[in-house]
């Protein structure tokens, strides 16, 4: 599974936003988000939106720092609770933030928080952040889910990388003593290739996509799969098979959240 084109990110930005859109349109905006227990829909949206021209801000000004918030232009959101005006900011923000991206192309050289310092990033970053809180609102809402296979299966590789730079800059304590030696094995069973391999150590833990037996195992539909790997569902809420050590896959997925 390799990376996708800076271009289809950007399309990724709009689409997902588009679909987070017709949630927040379609829906009450005090509904709670029980994976986001501190946020209703109107919060959620907020969020996305104020992610969205940050990033885009950063990019738009080939930002060398963090952009201060207070400087983002537009982030206040809607003074009202109107779901039609608050889906219309949602949409005006990531389509700015698709024109920043697009200008920019891959390569420019920008502030990031991550292991690299490219306009890149925050494309991808940006997709996936949306994908991930359009399943907030989708689960809150009882909303149908899907995503399509190359972007969930780069959703859990990025969130794997994620994880490995926080653990090395002492943000995320995904290793240790009650999974030191042993393994997961994330396995998509509706998505050739779409497998991984987590090996945890004393002080952090390694990861590669491939196909081996491992402490524990968790099999079944892709989408299924990356949300339960970002917190999203229990394994079985998204119809998972757990084979092996169920323990070590609750260790991990407790300790794999920071921020």
């Amino acid at each position: 599974m390799t990376l996708l084109a800076h271009t289809r990110y950007c399309d990724e930005i709009l689409d997902q936003t588009a679909r987070l859109r017709e949630i927040v349109e379609g829906a009450d905006p005090a509904a709670r988000i029980p994976t986001c227990p501190d946020w209703d829909l109107r919060e959620l949206a907020l969020h996305v939106g104020r992610a969205h021209r940050w990033a885009g801000e950063t990019v738009r000004t080939r930002a060398t720092e963090a952009v201060p918030t207070d400087q983002v232009p537009d982030s206040a959101g809607p003074a009202d609770g109107d779901p039609a005006a608050l889906g219309a900011w949602l949409s005006a923000g990531a389509e700015a933030t698709v024109r920043a991206l697009r200008a920019a192309g891959p390569d420019t050289e920008v502030w990031t928080w991550a292991w690299e310092r490219r306009s890149a990033f925050w494309a991808r970053r940006v997709a996936h952040e949306t994908v991930v809180h359009r399943a907030d609102a989708a689960l809150a809402t009882g909303t149908a889910y899907e995503v399509v296979p190359d972007l969930a299966a780069d959703t859990v590789t990025e969130w794997l990388q994620i994880m490995a730079f926080a653990q090395a800059a002492g943000h995320l304590e995904a290793a240790g003593p009650r999974g030191a030696g042993q393994s997961l094995h994330l396995h998509a069973t509706d998505v050739p290739g779409a497998e991984w391999l987590i090996e945890i150590g004393e002080d952090s833990f390694t990861w590669r996509q491939a196909h081996e037996k491992a402490t524990v195992a968790v099999r079944g539909p892709l989408t299924s799969l990356m949300l339960t790997f970002n917190r999203r569902l229990k394994p079985e809420e998204g119809g998972l098979e757990v084979l092996g050590d169920r323990g070590l896959l609750d260790f991990w997925l407790e300790r794999s959240s920071f921020g």
